[in-house]
C-alpha cells in the first residue's frame, strides 16, 4: 500500500494510471466479441498461453514460440496468427508491465518516450497487416521468425547488454532508442516479438539488461491494446484461441514473476531457436506452395 501511495503524483504513477485506462478500454472493446464466442476448450490452446507467457515473463518472448505452435498443430489459419497473438497475449503482457515497471528502476523520461514510440509504430503497423492477404502474411511471418531466431542466437551468445550500464538514455541515444522502438512496435504486429530485439537495442545503447524489462513489457502493454483494436474490428484474428491465450497466460505470468522469478533459460532459448527456424521454413513453404497450386489449377 505504501508503494502505491508513493507513486501518486510521480511520472511512473501517471504511466501506470494510463496503463489502467488502456486496459479498461481493451476489456470493454473485446467484451462484446468474447460474449459471442463458443465455449473454450481447455486443451492445447490454454496450455500454449500458459507455457509461452511463463517463459515470456522470464525474457524469452511469446510471439515466436506461439507462432511455431499454431503452425505445427494448425490451431489458427496463417492469415489470422498475427492478430490472434496480439489480441490473446495482451492481458498477460499488461500483467507483466504492472509488476516490472514498479520493481525495476528506469528513468521515467526514457521509459515513457520509448513506450510512446512503440505505440505509434504499432498503430501504423496494425493498420497495414490487418488488411494483408494470406500470402503476404505467410512470407512476412516466415521472415519474422528467421529474424527472431537470429536475435535469439545473438542474445544467447552474449548480446543484449550486461548487468552494468545506465538506467536511462539522453540526447542522440534517446532519439535512436525511440526510432528503434518505433520500428519494433510496427514489426510486432507482423509477429516479430519485441522482447529480444528490445533487449539488444537498449544493450547496444548502453543500458543495463534489467532496464530492458520495464521498457519492453511497458511498450507491449500499451501497444498491444492499440493494435488489437484494428485486428478485432477487421475480424483479422481467431477469437477462441486468443481468449485461451489470455486465460492460460495470466496465471503463468504471476507464477513466473512472483514465485519462480528467475531461472537458467539459455538452454530453452536454443530449443526455441530450432523450433522457430523449422516453423519459419514451414511458413515460407506454405506461402509459395499454395501459390504454385493455385497457378496450376488456373492453367487447367
Amino acid at each position: 500500500m505504501q508503494n502505491i501511495m508513493a507513486l501518486i503524483g510521480t511520472p511512473l504513477g501517471a504511466l501506470l494510471t494510463a496503463l489502467a485506462g488502456f486496459t479498461t478500454f481493451y476489456l470493454l472493446m473485446w467484451w462484446t466479441a468474447v460474449t459471442k464466442a463458443s465455449p473454450i476448450e481447455t486443451g492445447r490452446e490454454v496450455g500454449t498461453g500458459f507455457v509461452t507467457n511463463f517463459f515470456d515473463t522470464l525474457g524469452i518472448g511469446s510471439f515466436a514460440p506461439t507462432t511455431a505452435i499454431f503452425k505445427f498443430f494448425k490451431i489458427v489459419p496463417d492469415r489470422l496468427i498475427p492478430g490472434t497473438m496480439n489480441v490473446g497475449h495482451t492481458l498477460p503482457t499488461i500483467t507483466q508491465a504492472f509488476i516490472y515497471t514498479t520493481a525495476i528502476k528506469v528513468e521515467p523520461t526514457t521509459l515513457i518516450l520509448m513506450i510512446v514510440a512503440a505505440v505509434a509504430g504499432s498503430w501504423l503497423g496494425a493498420g497495414v497487416v490487418a488488411g494483408w492477404p494470406k500470402k503476404y502474411i505467410q512470407i512476412g511471418m516466415g521472415v519474422a521468425l528467421l529474424v527472431a531466431a537470429s536475435l535469439f542466437t545473438w542474445s544467447n551468445l552474449g548480446g543484449g547488454g550486461s548487468v552494468e550500464g545506465t538506467t536511462g538514455l539522453h540526447g542522440v541515444k534517446l532519439a535512436l532508442g525511440m526510432a528503434g522502438n518505433f520500428a519494433l512496435g510496427a514489426l510486432m504486429t507482423l509477429g516479430i516479438g519485441l522482447y529480444a530485439p528490445c533487449m539488444i537495442l537498449v544493450g547496444l545503447l548502453g543500458m543495463n539488461a534489467a532496464a530492458a524489462f520495464p521498457i519492453m513489457m511497458g511498450s507491449c502493454a500499451f501497444l498491444m491494446p492499440v493494435s488489437s483494436v484494428k485486428f478485432v474490428k477487421r475480424q483479422a484474428y481467431s477469437l477462441r484461441p486468443a481468449l485461451a491465450l489470455a486465460i492460460g497466460g495470466i496465471p503463468a505470468v504471476l507464477i513466473a514473476a512472483l514465485i519462480v522469478k528467475s531461472m537458467d533459460v539459455k538452454t530453452m532459448k536454443w530449443l526455441v531457436i530450432v523450433v522457430v527456424v523449422i516453423a519459419a521454413t514451414m511458413m515460407l513453404r506454405s506461402a509459395f506452395t499454395e501459390e504454385e497450386e493455385k497457378a496450376g489449377i488456373g492453367k487447367r
